[in-house]
């Protein structure tokens, strides 16, 4: 439990997660890299 914990703090600070041989864990950054992405590209303007 503590390691999960662990894993998805580093993820919520988008620090390091320290065990990237897991598939899950490398699932979870790519899926926190995708939604950074997203974000960074969504515009906050509204459209008229």
């Amino acid at each position: 439990m503590l390691r999960t914990e662990a894993v998805l703090d580093a993820l919520a600070r988008r620090g390091p997660v320290g065990a990237p041989a897991d598939p899950a864990v490398s699932l979870l950054r790519a899926l926190t890299d995708d939604v950074d992405q997203w974000l960074s590209s969504v515009s906050i303007t509204p459209s008229t």
